[in-house]
C-alpha cells in the first residue's frame, strides 16, 4: 500500500519559497523520486491592526502581508519525504506534513 506525503511550504517570501521548492524538486529528480507538485495555492492576504496604547482604541495604520502556498507531494519514497520534512528550512519558511497510505484496487 503506498504511502502519499503531502508537504505544504508557506511564506511571506514568494521568491525565497520558489527557491526552496525548486530545491526539493530538483533533489528528488536526481534520486528518481516520484513527486506532483508543486502546487501553488492564491496567495492569502493578511491585514494585522495595530493599537498606539492597550485598551484604547486608537490605530497606527494597519500591518498588511500576503502568505503564499506550495504544495509538494511525494510518492512512496518515504526516507526522501522524512528527509525534506527534517531538514533545516530558513526562518521565513514554515512546513507541515501529512501522510496518507492509499489502498489499491483489489487489496483487502
Amino acid at each position: 500500500m503506498p504511502f502519499v506525503t503531502r508537504l505544504t511550504l508557506q511564506s511571506g517570501d514568494g521568491e525565497l519559497l520558489d527557491s526552496v521548492v525548486s530545491d526539493i524538486k530538483d533533489r528528488a529528480e536526481r534520486k528518481g523520486v516520484e513527486l506532483k507538485g508543486p502546487h501553488p495555492k492564491p496567495p492569502s492576504r493578511h491585514s494585522v491592526p495595530q493599537y498606539k496604547r492597550v485598551g484604547v482604541d486608537e490605530t497606527f495604520e494597519s500591518w498588511d502581508y500576503t502568505v503564499y502556498t506550495r504544495v509538494i507531494e511525494i510518492i512512496d519514497h518515504n526516507e526522501f519525504a522524512r528527509n525534506v520534512a527534517e531538514q533545516e528550512f530558513p526562518p521565513r519558511i514554515h512546513i507541515t506534513a501529512d501522510i496518507e497510505q492509499f489502498n489499491q484496487t483489489g487489496d483487502s
